[in-house]
Formats: C-alpha cells, sequence, structure tokens
C-alpha cells in the first residue's frame, strides 16, 4: 500500500491524472480573480462582438483602404473588375491548443518537482480556467517517442480527454528518453491549430533547432501564441560549493563548483540553450512567461488568466 510520502514521491517525478485534476479548483480562482480585474479595468466601457480573421466566412465586400490583404477574394475580384476582400465571423469559441514538451531534459528537477510534471501541471489549470470560460482545448506532444494530438473539444470531458494524454504521454516520455525538435512540433501544431487559436507552448527551450523559427512564424501569423519556459533553480544558478557527480550520457563525470569562472559557464551554458527560441519568440511579439518548479502557479499564471479573461470580455 503506497503512503502519502511514497504518493509524494511519485507526484514529483511523474504526471498523475488526480493531480490534474486538482487543478480544476485552482482554475476556479484564477478565473475569478481574473475576469474581477478586467471587468474593472473595463468599467463603463461597452463590448461587442467584431468581424475579423476568423474560421468562419461571412460575405465579400469592396475592398476598402486598411483592409488585410491576405483576406482578398480574388475570383470575386476577377468577375467583378473591381478589388473584394472577404470578411470572417469571429469564432464564439476560441481553441486553446498545448503543445509540451517531452524530451529527456524535461525529466529533471531538484527543486519540488520535474519540470515535465510542473508544465503538465500548468497545462491542466490553464485547460480548466479555458473550458470554465466556453473555450475548447486541444494538445499536441512531442519529444520522448510521443507524438499524439489530440484535437480541441470543449466542457470537462475536452479537459479531461487532453490530461489523460498528459498522464500517457509522460509514462512513454519517461520509457523512451529519444530526442525530437521543436521544427517538428511546430509544424504539426501549424496544422492542427485554426485561425484565432491560443497556442501555449510548454518547454524548457533546450528543443530548439534552427529550423523551427520559419513554421514559428507561420504559426504567429493566424494565432495568438505563449510560451511557458519551464526552468529549474540548478539551470539558473551553481550548485553550492564543492564535488558532484553527474550521469550523462550513461557516464559518470565529476564537477568542481566554487570558483566564479567555472559557476558563471556552467549559467552561461544552459542560458545558451534556451536562447535560440527565446529570441526567436520576442523578435516575433510572443510573450514568454518563466514557469520554475518551485513556482505556485495559480500566482505565476495570472497574466495568462487575465488574457484569457480579457478576451472574454470583448467577446
Amino acid at each position: 500500500m503506497a503512503t502519502p510520502a511514497t504518493t509524494a514521491a511519485t507526484s514529483a517525478v511523474s504526471v498523475r491524472l488526480d493531480a490534474l485534476i486538482a487543478q480544476r479548483l485552482a482554475a476556479r480562482a484564477l478565473v475569478l480573480a481574473a475576469s474581477r480585474k478586467v471587468a474593472a479595468d473595463s468599467s463603463g466601457i461597452k463590448t461587442s462582438r467584431f468581424r475579423g480573421r476568423g474560421v468562419d466566412y461571412v460575405e465579400s465586400r469592396a475592398y476598402q483602404p486598411g483592409d488585410d490583404i491576405r483576406s482578398m477574394d480574388w475570383r470575386v475580384t476577377a468577375r467583378t473588375g473591381r478589388p473584394h476582400t472577404k470578411v470572417f465571423q469571429e469564432e464564439r469559441e476560441r481553441s486553446v491548443l498545448f503543445v509540451l514538451d517531452h524530451n529527456p531534459s524535461m525529466q529533471f528537477g531538484t527543486r519540488v518537482r520535474f519540470k515535465s510534471v510542473q508544465a503538465a501541471r500548468a497545462a491542466a489549470l490553464i485547460a480548466w480556467s479555458a473550458v470554465r470560460g466556453g473555450d475548447r482545448v486541444g494538445a499536441v506532444g512531442f519529444g520522448g517517442g510521443v507524438t499524439g494530438e489530440v484535437r480541441p473539444a470543449g466542457g470537462p470531458r475536452g479537459a479531461l480527454r487532453c490530461l489523460r494524454s498528459f498522464v500517457e504521454w509522460d509514462a512513454l516520455a519517461r520509457a523512451t528518453q529519444t530526442a525530437s525538435p521543436l521544427s517538428e512540433a511546430l509544424e504539426r501544431t501549424r496544422r492542427l491549430a485554426r485561425p484565432g487559436s491560443l497556442v501555449i507552448v510548454a518547454t524548457d527551450g533546450f528543443c530548439a533547432d534552427a529550423a523551427a523559427q520559419a513554421p514559428l512564424t507561420r504559426l504567429a501569423t493566424h494565432c495568438d501564441i505563449k510560451v511557458l519556459m519551464l526552468t529549474d533553480a540548478l539551470e539558473l544558478a551553481a550548485p553550492p560549493r564543492g564535488r558532484y557527480t553527474f550521469a550523462i550520457g550513461g557516464e559518470r563525470r565529476r564537477f568542481e563548483f566554487g570558483d566564479g569562472a567555472h559557476d558563471g559557464a556552467w549559467v552561461e551554458a544552459f542560458r545558451r540553450r534556451r536562447a535560440t527560441f527565446v529570441d526567436a519568440a520576442r523578435k516575433l511579439g510572443i510573450a514568454v512567461l518563466p514557469v520554475d518548479t518551485r513556482d505556485e502557479l495559480a500566482r505565476s499564471l495570472a497574466l495568462l488568466g487575465l488574457a484569457l479573461a480579457a478576451r472574454r470580455g470583448a467577446a
């Protein structure tokens, strides 16, 4: 029979369905706090539904200065001899699509829990928040032999489908321990994400490759992207003075810490591994939210909760 200590230890290194379901309570508080904040900030402002780049075609009308050229209706333009543009109706239910990194580097953590576990917990919290607000949720998993996809669906059933996949993908990744590049996941995400979707990429950034720039740019053109950058304390600062033994690629290697040069090189090595993705995201105006393995998620994801609530308030 598992003891509370054993259960807690297991929850720290592997994704458990009961822990993800428990995020539903935290999501309720997150939604309520964010909704109150948005209501206070927008007091006296009349909101209404608007037409924009969504997924439902409404009509074609004569081109007006400032219209997006990507919405040009070339068939009507050719038939009438005058430029026309397509008008789309904004979707009432937006899709929230999670892209979860399961590469070996995510199976790591020295404080409270693994990065992989914290990523799944964060996705679960946002998923419950999204379906509570009427949005649909889906997911794409990559790395560690994971190639699964969950098409967006609404309500508690939609959230539970994602949560069960998070658990299954985590178990497969821990058993497989193979790596996949970010570019591969973004290409799959681009095929699944509909225009106007919110795409949340949960990763430690180590999987970023040069080829990821192109699909990230194309995805950012039609979707709202947020990055949850998973970190652990040992990646942000060198360990205390002393000699340490690490298992690297099946080999055991010893490191000695305590001098400034070695400690600085340690931190810089982790920073460089993330820099490719962080720099690419920021150049595209994509928000990068740091999420530490120690974080209380309701607090660290408060800004994301505000973004979700603000979008609903404008719908």
